[in-house]
């Protein structure tokens, strides 16, 4: 196991204020944060209150390890229950697990989903999330898991056409045409392309000349597109959405902090239609009009967070009047 990195925990304060609006003095909480990571946001949860009770996801056998470690040297063995488990398994893991605790709390009082990659996965230039060292391309956060393909396996199989499409739907990229040409030519003449630099060099020859050196990579867009075919993120994002809502109590919360344009689409299209349409019998409302992003001072300590955006949707007993004279008519009857 390598050791696990430092993560700057994104919009850690705003996430715990709003999974605690009107739960402070509660005796009987329970949360689920579906990436643990380096636990930077499950052990605050569980720290800022001792009735807390958290559970928790991951499927990165170093994040696992090294949270396991972390939950035993805090000692809240018996408060936060941390699942080898990708977050698409939610509804059967949690109701498998912990039912009982369910039943007693009538439900979740919040779930946080970061669907941000840790900086562990950068920094840890072994995984080939990253084209700042040269390693195999990989980029599977299930890295013991054979049966995923990996960005390798993507790049020398896939059709020129189909590179092109992933590129760009996945990276919206603009020279996504170009890039799967040079692709195929090359693992045509000089056999597979095996790691992030040849890819980056690659990518980065099929740019005009004068965009190469700019303030981002020209690969960064290709490799958020492999990343997200590889771990079939955005699949994941409307699958645990709806799996997370029936579980949910009354004035419950989940929070999703999105990191680009593709996710933060999607997740702002299902809250309006949750919001509008409700969930079988379950009614729901967004608490917060528009997405809450990092403060200048997050940003400047920690640029990786400077796309961020997170939503909240509320499940809801009964809907707010949109119509603004309803109050004064109830007192006039």
């Amino acid at each position: 196991m390598e050791d696990y990195k430092e993560h700057y925990s994104v919009l850690k304060n705003e996430c715990l204020d709003y999974l605690y609006l009107n739960n402070e003095d509660k005796e009987s909480l329970v949360f689920a944060d579906c990436t643990f990571g380096a636990g930077g946001h499950s052990m605050a949860i569980v720290e800022r209150n001792p009735n807390a009770k958290l559970i928790s996801f991951d499927q990165d056998p170093d994040a696992l390890a090294n949270g396991r470690k972390l939950i035993e040297k805090n000692g809240v063995q018996d408060r936060l229950f941390l699942h080898d488990s990708n977050f698409v398994h939610f509804h059967d893991v949690v109701t498998g697990n912990h039912q009982e605790l369910l039943d007693e709390n009538e439900g979740l009082d919040g779930v946080l989903l970061d669907l941000g990659v840790s900086s562990h996965h950068f920094d840890e230039g072994s995984r080939g999330f990253s084209f700042r060292v040269d390693a195999p391309l990989d980029m599977r956060m299930d890295y013991d898991n054979d049966e995923i393909e990996t960005a390798k396996d993507i790049i020398n199989k896939y059709s020129k056409q189909e590179l092109a499409d992933l590129f760009r739907e996945y990276g919206e990229e603009k020279f996504a045409w170009r890039i799967a040409e040079k692709i195929e030519a090359k693992r045509e003449k000089e056999g597979p392309i095996e790691t992030t630099f040849q890819l980056a060099e690659l990518i980065k020859d099929c740019y005009p000349k004068k965009l190469q050196f700019g303030r981002i990579h020209p690969a960064t867009k290709c490799f958020q597109a492999l990343r997200i075919q590889v771990n079939k993120e955005l699949d994941v994002v409307s699958d645990v959405i709806a799996q997370v809502l029936p579980l949910l109590k009354i004035n419950g919360r989940i929070l999703i902090i999105s990191f680009h344009s593709l996710e933060d689409r999607i997740v702002k299209r299902l809250f309006k239609e949750f919001e509008k349409n409700g969930l079988g019998e379950m009614l729901f409302e967004n608490e917060v009009k528009k997405p809450i992003i990092p403060s200048e001072e997050e940003i400047s300590e920690n640029p990786r967070s400077r796309s961020a955006k997170l939503r909240i949707l509320k499940r809801v007993s009964e809907k707010k009047s949109k119509n603004k004279y309803e109050k004064f008519s109830k007192i006039q009857n």
